[in-house]
């Protein structure tokens, strides 16, 4: 599978709060979640961003508490997936959980810049930077991480196991 977007250039430790801000978190409806994605760091992000569009950040992306808000807003603001130089250890497990891709590749963290046009290989990892024309190498995605994406997350993956089961 291939995404293909723009890219939204972020720096280190973009925290959780950042991402989704702490007075938010009173709602799960993920459209809601969304209209406040980066509204502390890019008051332009939620209204700017377009289906597809690509995260690129620093370091620590994600760090702070455990909410799994942030991946949920990010995602439901249709960012296709997160490139970044690397991920909190915790938001990297919430994001697959979510149904929302990431990448760990610091060389696209750094050379990436805002508005860059970006196609992502998750088979490969491969990412293109049309805009530079360069190509930067990320971990492939694991087979049975694709197939929580391809579910669009850990529940809807049990579910469709679960359904398949019963179908037997």
């Amino acid at each position: 599978m291939r995404l293909k977007g723009r890219a939204w250039k972020f720096g280190d430790d973009v925290d959780t709060d950042a991402i989704i801000p702490a007075r938010y978190l009173n709602t799960t409806d993920a459209k809601e979640l969304a209209s406040h994605c980066m509204e502390n760091v890019a008051p332009e992000f939620a209204s700017g961003v377009k289906p597809g569009d690509i995260i690129a950040a620093g370091k620590n992306f994600g760090c702070g508490s455990s909410r799994e808000h942030a991946p949920l807003a990010i995602k439901a603001a249709e960012v296709s997936c997160v490139v970044a130089h690397s991920f909190a250890r915790i938001f990297y497990r919430n994001a697959f959980n979510m149904g929302l891709p990431i990448f760990e590749c610091p060389e696209g963290a750094e050379r990436i810049r805002a508005g860059d046009e970006l196609e992502i290989d998750l088979d490969s990892g491969t990412i293109e930077n049309h805009t530079r024309k360069e190509t930067y190498r990320a971990e492939a995605i694991p087979p049975f991480m694709q197939k929580l994406l391809a579910a669009g997350g850990l529940m809807e993956y049990v579910r469709e196991q679960i359904s398949e089961e019963k179908s037997r």
